[in-house]
């Protein structure tokens, strides 16, 4: 099930969408703290999260799929924001530097075929976060936030979802260890939560996030060589007792005696039946 770029959008207008791009924030800028002379893009709905990267990237889009829809950003006059079909991006190889997907992943009808595009687009060297929900969370348990939508992921599953799509998984982190209640003293909470599950490894956490590179060398599959044609087979007809007729097309050559598999024309042979394969002919 995809997402509506108006549900996303009043999500993080909301307060409960702020505490969420709080603290998703903070990861991501401690895991990029210079972007300078880098081309960054989204996918999915990363445009909350884009804005911390324009003052110093050389170039910053917001790729959204089809299905969800897509808004102007950063304003009206100028846009960063294209609506795209996710295995097909518009985009030459290697040209990005960066690359954030968050809503994207978990509502993908094949994963496997979204990652590879990204690495087609990924410059060498070139790294991405991945934003996915915790399938044991509390977010991925309601439908309230558009973290509850799709399917959720294990620690396990995404990283060997980006192991078979060629990534380097480097580092690991969670976030959302609070209820996503909208609560007023829940949301005043949300740092104590943050802070204690993060110091006790507690399992609950709303996000996964996970930072991967790009494998350089990308394995290409062998293929099979073509079948070397079978040759055709002929018929054989078995030896019967009988006469046969000179020229007949069946009588072979090494049987006649005359080297050529024919007999003269006015001759007609009998076969003995005892099978000692000795012909006796008779003039006419």
């Amino acid at each position: 099930m995809s997402l509506d770029v108006v549900d996303l959008r009043s999500f993080y207008a909301a307060p409960l969408g702020g505490t969420a791009h709080r603290f998703v924030s903070r990861i991501l800028r401690d895991w990029w703290p210079n972007a300078t002379g880098m081309a960054v893009m989204g996918l999915g709905y990363g445009i909350p999260y884009l804005g911390q990267f324009r003052d110093e990237a050389v170039r910053v889009l917001g790729l959204m799929p089809a299905e969800q829809g897509v808004h102007h950003w950063p304003g009206l006059e100028t846009t960063a924001t294209a609506l795209v079909e996710t295995d097909a991006l518009p985009l030459p190889d290697g040209c990005i530097d960066r690359l954030l997907i968050i809503h994207m992943l978990e509502v993908a009808e094949h994963p496997p075929d979204v990652l590879a595009e990204i690495w087609r687009v990924l410059a060498p060297g070139g790294r991405m976060i991945v934003v996915a929900p915790n399938r044991r969370g509390w977010w991925a348990r309601t439908d309230t936030t558009p973290f509850g939508y799709g399917q959720p992921f294990s620690k396990r599953q995404l990283n060997r979802l980006l192991r078979d799509a060629l990534f380097s998984p480097e580092r690991f982190d969670e976030a959302l260890y609070g209820p996503p209640l909208r609560f007023r003293a829940i949301r005043r909470l949300a740092p104590a939560f943050e802070t204690c599950g993060k110091y006790l490894g507690l399992p609950g956490a709303g996000l996964h996030i996970v930072e991967a590179s790009k494998q350089l060398y990308r394995p290409v599959p062998l293929r099979r060589t073509a079948r070397q044609a079978v040759s055709r087979l002929e018929p054989v007809l078995a030896p019967v007792a009988g006469r046969i007729e000179t020229g007949s097309p069946f009588v072979p050559a090494s049987e006649t005696g005359t080297g050529s598999g024919t007999l003269p024309f006015n001759q007609t042979h009998q076969v003995e039946p005892s099978g000692t394969g000795r012909f006796q002919g008779n003039e006419r």
